[in-house]
């Protein structure tokens, strides 16, 4: 199958969802490059230009939401196709977040793998999509403060309920739950991390 002018870059930090991508796009006959978050694809367009990105949001070191933005923001990457595929971040408001910036179609985990790979060739096939002009550093700040704030809240309660939930379970069910509360409290922490990084970022506009 032929892509145009480069491979497929799959952006993802789980490394078991990061090999179904790969092996559902290579079995398909798609050309595949792998980064496990924003920074490792900056530094990997660099020198190669994919046809096609698809990321995740929720990622160490850089999330999703600045990647698509630092993309748009640069007139060799701005025309780049990027779909989102995400399981933490799936708002109505998320969404038309993620599209704002400049996302041409929004996905959820877990993936179906025909929705997913119909989605695949309709990007590759159509042309390339009208996306809009890049976000203002300021604006994108704001909103993207809006997404990790509210997020941060959803996280908080989902960990009070599991770990309330945890004291009332027999002992045979807790270990599926405390993988659970490891894998939502990695997510508070990296969800912090992004804040306090927006945060100093913003203090620049006040």
């Amino acid at each position: 199958m032929n892509v145009p002018y480069g491979p497929i870059l799959i952006v993802e930090d789980v490394p078991n969802i990061l090999e179904l991508l790969n092996v559902t796009l290579n079995f398909k006959g798609y050309p595949v490059v792998t980064a496990a978050n924003g920074q490792e694809a900056l530094d990997l367009i660099a020198g190669e230009h994919p046809a096609l990105i698809i990321t995740d949001i929720l990622m160490p070191k850089m999330d999703g939401y600045t990647l698509i933005q630092k993309l748009r923001s640069n007139p060799k990457t701005s025309q780049i196709p990027i779909i989102v595929l995400t399981a933490t971040y799936i708002t109505p408001e998320d969404k038309a977040f993620a599209l704002s910036l400049g996302a041409v179609r929004f996905m959820e985990k877990p993936v179906d793998t025909e929705e997913f790979l119909l989605t695949i060739a309709e990007v590759l096939t159509t042309g390339f999509p009208k996306i809009p002009p890049p976000m203002g550093e300021h604006e994108f700040y704001m909103g993207y403060r809006e997404r990790l704030e509210n997020k941060l809240r959803h996280k908080n309660t989902q960990i009070a309920r599991t770990e309330r939930l945890l004291d009332t379970l027999p002992a045979v069910q807790r270990p599926a739950f405390e993988v659970l509360l490891t894998e939502a409290r990695t997510q508070l922490a990296e969800i912090h991390q992004d804040l306090d990084d927006l945060y100093h970022l913003l203090e620049r506009y006040t």
